[in-house]
């Protein structure tokens, strides 16, 4: 179901989609590297744009003050950060929070 209330849902409820067709295919326990492979060729299967740890510069005041590789990026629009693990502890929780609170600063070379 859409929730038109978010920007890009359509997008995203496409992704989520092809994530559950991933882990139903793979099943549990693979590395974090082998779930972002076969997340970005099913993806691009699909026929959306994706880039792989494309590399991010966070700016402060005008200054580059650090740089991260991004997991995925879909069509220009959705950052993915994957997270393998056997559940969801507060750091990681936290870190999508921190990540997501902070893309309005974020700018792909």
């Amino acid at each position: 179901m859409i929730d038109s209330t978010y920007k890009h849902s359509e997008l995203t409820e496409a992704i989520i989609g092809v994530f559950y067709e991933v882990y139903n295919e793979l099943g549990f326990g693979f590395l974090e590297s082998v779930y972002r492979k076969s997340l970005q060729l099913a993806l691009e299967q699909r026929g959306f744009k994706v880039q792989s740890e494309a590399p991010i510069s966070v700016f402060f005041r005008g200054q580059n003050v650090g740089d991260f590789k991004a997991d995925l990026i879909v069509n220009d629009l959705i950052l993915l950060e994957l997270k393998t693990c056997v559940c969801v502890i507060e750091r990681n929780r936290m870190n999508c929070v921190s990540v997501r609170g902070k893309a309005r600063v974020l700018a792909v070379p």
